[in-house]
């Protein structure tokens, strides 16, 4: 008797480390049932494309590695899911090869949807009203193929309706994991070997609203007590979180990493309310400040939107002069996209694309130039690094991120996949330093 041939499915994922988290849960439910996991590159039986929608580009993509699965195995059962699956299920259906959509929700199905798949002659489409759904999909995940840092995934949806953001109508309403959930995940990913958990979701800073007596901060004061765990990193944050009693519980939680991602959009208060944004600039500073009072040399990272319709040149030079005034440690800089079904894709005044590219490009210099101010005060210094893999462009460094998100590689002979050293940092190149493990 041969051996029966294990069925083989790759997977893709774009967008953010939600669906970083809804892929692992997929992928570890094929492989409790027998399914071989190979690369996307590779000839497979099944594809699983898990889609993103933020921007017109997520959208393009996400056609694209549909239509290259389709080519690498026109037998093969593709599977399209996540946010643009979500909002645009007829658009992808009709995808040569596509034989699957199941959005956001029935994940926990995936085997055996992809099963009914097989059998039927016609693609199947699962996708319902999101804006229906109230239950948070629990997806245990065990651990992350040659990862240190276990992304966990605690809330989905969102309220917030920002007026560019197609999100929550992509993801529905807030939706959080149960509080015993998430420290028994915890627990499982710290016994098999991690030391580091982020904890991510559409928008954490409402993880609770849908529970009783329990919120954010309960939440990582509950895990922070869990041995062997040794970092929690925080998922993009709003500043309206940050209150005074938040920034001071959290400074007494060693464990809880001294890096904030706090969304900013822009730094013109006029844009923010054309965006429909809770917060103003003031208020915005203000956390800040008491972030910095609180926890020495904090790392303060943010996501800025350049081009949003009505932006002026001054209202883009307020949004220049407040990053220079924060001294952000990194900006993530992403041009407005308008996306069908959004109040600001039909505000007028819409900003041409030439303009978006120019205040894109020097809002990503300005950043890069802070970035490297806030690196230089660590230079001389003696960090803990947990590092995460071999450098690709030099094997002989690994490399790995300090507690301040500071990426560093250092040589090192042996395999250190996992471990946290103790690393001198020594020069600054690119957009990391370069260090010495102390011994």
């Amino acid at each position: 008797m041969g051996m029966i041939q294990k069925k083989k499915v790759a997977f893709y994922t774009l967008g953010c480390k939600v669906n970083q988290y809804d892929t692992q849960a997929m992928l570890e439910q094929f492989k409790k049932n027998g399914y071989e996991i190979v690369d996307f590159d590779e000839y497979a039986d099944i594809y699983v494309i898990n889609t993103c929608t933020v921007t017109n580009l997520g959208d393009r993509k996400s056609r694209q590695m549909i239509r290259k699965a389709h080519k690498q195995n026109t037998e093969a059962i593709v599977v399209a899911a996540g946010c643009y699956a979500q909002t645009a299920p007829g658009e992808i259906i009709s995808i040569p090869g596509v034989k699957l959509v199941i959005g956001n929700k029935d994940r926990s199905s995936i085997v055996e949807l992809v099963e009914q798949a097989q059998s039927s002659s016609s693609p199947i489409n699962v996708v319902d009203n999101i804006m229906n759904t109230t239950s948070f999909e629990n997806m245990q995940i065990e651990k992350y193929e040659q990862h240190s840092r276990a992304v966990l995934k605690v809330q989905e949806g969102c309220n917030q309706f920002c007026t560019y953001c197609i999100i929550p109508y992509a993801r529905g309403p807030i939706r959080s994991r149960n509080p015993e959930d998430v420290y028994e995940q915890v627990k499982t990913l710290v016994d098999n070997g991690f030391k580091e958990v982020v904890l991510t979701g559409i928008h954490i800073a409402s993880y609770g609203k849908d529970l009783e007596h329990t919120d954010l901060l309960e939440l990582i004061e509950d895990i922070h007590n869990i041995d062997g765990l040794l970092r929690i990193r925080l998922g993009s944050l709003e500043p309206t979180f940050l209150t005074f009693e938040v920034i001071q519980r959290l400074s007494k939680l060693p464990k809880v990493c001294p890096h904030y991602h706090i969304s900013l959009q822009s730094g013109s208060d006029k844009t923010l309310k054309r965006m429909k944004r809770h917060y103003t600039t003031g208020q915005y500073a203000k956390v800040v400040d008491e972030l910095r009072g609180n926890i020495p040399d904090v790392a303060v990272t943010t996501d800025i939107m350049v081009g949003f319709p009505g932006e002026t040149e001054e209202e883009f030079k307020e949004t220049l002069d407040f990053v220079d005034r924060i001294a952000f440690s990194k900006i993530h800089v992403f041009k407005y996209s308008p996306r069908r079904g959004t109040p600001a894709a039909n505000f007028p005044d819409q900003v041409p694309a030439y303009l978006k590219e120019d205040r894109s490009r020097e809002l990503i210099y300005r950043g890069s130039k802070l970035e490297e101010h806030y690196m230089e005060r660590f230079l001389g210094k003696t960090y803990d690094v947990l590092f995460e893999q071999q450098s690709k462009d030099s094997p002989a460094f690994f490399e790995g991120y300090t507690g301040h998100y500071i990426k560093v590689l250092a040589p090192c002979s042996e395999n250190i996949h996992g471990e946290i050293r103790p690393v001198l940092l020594e020069q600054i190149q690119d957009e990391h330093i370069l260090g010495r493990i102390q011994k």
